[in-house]
C-alpha cells in the first residue's frame, strides 16, 4: 500500500500550477474553472483572499513515497464567515454566548463562490481518506472550533459525512438542458401562458440596446473596466465593500480569457450592463452582475436567459446561476439541493447544531419540492 504524506502550504505559489491541476481537473473528470490553479492563485495574488481579508491559505497537498503530488485540498483559515454563501454566524454566536470562541475556523471550498464542485481533489478513495483525515487533525492541531466544506458535489459530501461530518442541505436554481436543441425548444418545454410572459420579458429586455456575448480574444481591458463599474455598484448595494477587485479581474483576462463569458449590454455606443460567466466543460456558471444605467428587465435577460441560450449553443448541460433568488423559478431554473458539510469540535456546539440541521434539512426538503411544483414547464411533461 502506498504511504501517503500530508502537508501544508500557506499560498498556492508554492505548489507547480501543473501539480495542482493535475489533482484539480484530472482527465476523465469535468473541467471546474474555480478548482484550477490560476483562479485560486488569482484571489491570492490579487489581494482577495489572503490573511489581511480573513482568507489565510493552508492548503493541503498530499504525496507519495516519491514526492509525487496525488490529492490536493483547497483550506483557508477564517477569520469570519463572509464570502460563503452558507450561514452559520447563529452558531458563532451560541458558542460566544458560551463563552468559547468560533473564529478562526478552517474552510474548503472556493472564496465567494456558492458553485458546487469536488472538494477533496484525487482520483484514489485513498488519497481523498488522507486529505479528510488531514485536515480534521489540522483543526485540531490549530486549535479552531471547527472545519466546513462549502458545496462539494454528492459524492465528497457521501464521503465526509461519513468520517463523521455534519450534513447540510440548501437549494439553489439551476438549469439543465433536457435536449432542447435551441431556446424556442426550452419554451415548448414551458406552459404556454409562461412561454409568452418570457417571449415578452426578452423582448422588452433587448429592445433599444444591443447584446453582445464576448469570450476568449474578444475580451479586451475597456471591458473589464466596465464590468468592474458594474461589479462594484452592485458589490457596493450588497455588500458595502466588494469582495473583488480590479487585479483579480485583470489575472482571470490575462490567464483565462477562454474560460469567461462576459455579456455586455450596449446602449447607443455605451455600455450600461454586464454579467460575468465561467465556462466549465459541462456548466456554465453565472457569478455577477451590475449595471449602470436602468433598462427594463435587462438583469434577466443578461444573467438568465442569455445563460441559456449560451449553454443551448455550445453543448454545455447545465447553468448554475448562483446563490439564492427564488425570480429564477420563472425562468427556467428548477430548485435543486445542494450540501455541505461541519465539523464542530466543541461537543456540545456540535450536539445543537446536528439537532438543528436535522430539522433544516426536512424543512428545506419540504420548500425545494413545494418550489418545483412551481415551476413554469408543463405538466404534461
Amino acid at each position: 500500500m502506498t504511504e501517503i504524506s500530508v502537508r501544508m502550504i500557506s499560498r498556492m505559489a508554492q505548489i507547480d500550477p501543473g501539480q495542482w491541476d493535475a489533482c484539480a481537473n484530472p482527465a476523465g473528470q469535468p473541467y471546474d474553472p474555480f478548482l484550477s490553479w490560476d483562479f485560486l492563485d488569482a484571489l491570492e495574488s490579487s489581494g482577495s483572499a489572503v490573511e489581511e481579508t480573513g482568507w489565510g491559505p493552508r492548503h493541503l497537498i498530499a504525496e507519495d513515497q516519491a514526492g509525487q503530488v496525488i490529492g490536493v485540498l483547497p483550506l483557508y483559515l477564517k477569520g469570519h464567515s463572509y464570502g460563503e454563501y452558507v450561514f452559520d454566524h447563529a452558531w458563532a454566536d451560541a458558542l460566544e454566548r458560551a463563552g468559547g470562541q468560533y473564529y478562526p475556523k478552517l474552510l474548503t471550498g472556493v472564496p465567494f463562490t456558492p458553485a458546487t464542485g469536488r472538494r477533496v481533489l484525487s482520483n484514489d478513495p485513498a488519497v481523498r481518506q488522507a486529505l479528510i483525515n488531514a485536515a480534521r487533525h489540522a483543526a485540531r492541531e490549530l486549535g479552531v472550533s471547527s472545519w466546513h466544506v462549502l458545496f462539494p458535489d454528492p459524492q465528497t459530501h457521501s464521503e465526509l459525512t461519513e468520517a463523521g461530518l455534519l450534513a447540510r442541505q440548501d437549494i439553489q436554481f439551476i438549469w439543465e438542458d433536457d435536449g432542447y436543441g435551441d431556446y424556442e425548444g426550452f419554451l415548448a418545454a414551458l406552459s404556454s401562458r409562461k412561454r409568452k410572459a418570457l417571449r415578452k420579458e426578452r423582448k422588452a429586455a433587448q429592445s433599444g440596446v444591443v447584446i453582445e456575448p464576448l469570450t476568449g480574444e474578444a475580451l479586451t481591458e475597456h471591458h473589464w473596466d466596465v464590468f468592474f463599474a458594474c461589479y462594484q455598484d452592485t458589490g457596493e448595494r450588497k455588500w458595502g465593500t466588494p469582495y473583488l477587485n480590479r487585479e483579480f479581474f485583470a489575472l482571470i483576462h490575462e490567464r483565462m480569457a477562454d474560460k469567461v463569458l462576459l455579456v455586455m449590454a450596449k446602449d447607443g455606443d455605451q455600455y450600461i450592463a454586464a454579467a460575468l460567466n465561467f465556462i466549465g466543460s459541462d456548466t456554465l456558471y453565472g457569478r455577477y452582475w451590475g449595471a449602470l444605467a436602468f433598462s427594463d428587465q435587462l438583469h434577466f435577460e443578461l444573467c438568465y436567459h442569455q445563460a441559456i441560450d449560451y449553454a443551448l449553443s455550445c453543448g454545455l448541460k447545465r447553468v448554475e446561476a448562483g446563490a439564492q433568488g427564488g425570480h429564477k423559478l420563472a425562468r427556467g431554473y428548477r430548485p435543486q439541493l445542494v450540501y455541505s458539510a461541519h465539523d464542530i469540535l466543541h461537543e456540545g456546539l456540535s450536539g445543537a447544531v446536528d439537532r438543528f440541521l436535522r430539522s433544516e434539512r426536512r424543512a428545506v426538503e419540504t420548500e425545494r419540492l413545494a418550489l418545483d411544483a412551481e415551476s413554469p414547464y408543463r405538466k404534461d411533461g
